[in-house]
């Protein structure tokens, strides 16, 4: 599911129009940037947490060529899904 088919999906939802939807959506990623670029977590009880996850610089290899390479640190995200969420997935 692309930016488009979601807000269609929660403007059928709330009923509202699909470019109100969006807007929500794009609000929802700026507070999602903010707060994770700010070592916070976002927790939604019974759905999941996302949490800032620091990886070290490590060696990798290039599949092509087999070369060993350096993987710079970076900084990514991780989601840990909720007791709620795993229990509706794995009915």
């Amino acid at each position: 599911m692309n930016k488009t088919e979601l807000s269609k999906q929660i403007s059928l939802k709330m009923s509202v129009k699909p470019a109100e939807a969006l807007r929500f959506i794009s609000a929802l990623e700026e507070v999602f940037e903010e707060t994770l670029s700010t070592e916070n977590n976002i927790v939604f009880q019974n759905f999941g947490t996302f949490t800032l996850w620091p990886q070290t610089e490590r060696e990798g290899r290039n599949p092509k060529t087999g070369e060993t390479v350096t993987i710079k640190a970076r900084n990514s995200v991780k989601f840990k899904p909720g007791k709620r969420l795993l229990d509706i997935l794995n009915k």
